[in-house]
């Protein structure tokens, strides 16, 4: 029988597949250290106090990069070459998502504007990552090897996520509610196109490197179609709601370490 936690564990005890799967992660998370380190550069003056939450949303995506390296080296695996079709990240930019490479490669502060935007993209991307992490952590928080590295991944998301909905609250109040929902329905729905995309291709790599029957693909694929289908019709709304958080200044601190990996 199909489900996440065999699916998974099938992923993870496989040398090839696990360490695709790494390396797709820790590309991903490496290249959002990136993106925020520049924002958190560029942030304009009006907005400085926002600098060192940016900063500490970057050096966690860094030290989640550098735990999905250290995982694949506890196992004796080098990482490899990221196919661009899994590059989840490189999508959502060509998407439209995020704040232009261009953009930050400069040396213009941002605007107002470009805040709000990092803001609303990173409230949509970063409720997948929850999510993620979450059925993660469900199934594998004891695990003798990852549990460790899930657990506090896990809790760092639910950081970048609780951030996001607080600070964009602050900017509603101050005016930009409409331009908010407008931004986050625009992100929802090419999010889910491109989790779409990402999870077929994500799934055709790890078939054929754990020789999956045809059958088993087929099934896996129309899963991920159907989950499409769904947050197409109604799914993607839990994206775009805003409430305040019970953790309340989440990334106010400086970013927690992680020695055991790094």
């Amino acid at each position: 029988m199909l489900s996440a936690k065999s699916l998974f564990t099938e992923i993870l005890d496989n040398d090839d597949s696990f360490r695709l799967f790494c390396s797709i992660a820790a590309s991903g998370e490496s290249q959002g250290g990136w993106e925020n380190a520049r924002i958190a550069a560029l942030v304009p003056e009006s907005e400085r106090e926002l600098a060192p939450k940016i900063t500490r949303h970057g050096a966690d995506e860094d030290k989640h990069g550098r735990i999905f390296n250290a995982l694949m080296k506890k196992r004796g695996l080098d990482p490899v070459p990221v196919p661009p079709e899994t590059d989840y990240t490189m999508l959502l930019e060509r998407n439209g998502i995020g704040l232009a490479h261009d953009k930050l490669k400069a040396d213009q502060p941002l605007t107002v504007q470009d805040i709000v935007t990092y803001l609303a993209h990173s409230r949509v991307t970063e409720q997948r990552a929850s999510e993620q992490m979450e059925l993660l952590r469900k199934h594998f928080a004891d695990h003798p090897d990852l549990g460790r590295a899930v657990k506090m991944i896990s809790n760092d998301e639910d950081n970048h996520l609780a951030y996001c909905h607080e600070e964009l609250l602050r900017f509603a109040y101050a005016g930009h509610g409409r331009d908010i929902q407008r931004i986050l329905r625009e992100c929802a729905l090419a999010e889910i196109r491109v989790y779409r995309d990402v999870s077929l291709a994500v799934m055709a790599h790890m078939g054929r490197i754990l020789g999956w029957p045809k059958a088993k693909s087929a099934v896996l694929a129309a899963g991920i179609h159907a989950v499409y289908a769904y947050e197409r019709a109604a799914g993607w709304r839990r994206m775009v709601s805003l409430k305040m958080p019970e953790r309340r200044d989440a990334l106010g601190g400086p970013a927690t370490a992680a020695p055991e990996f790094a």
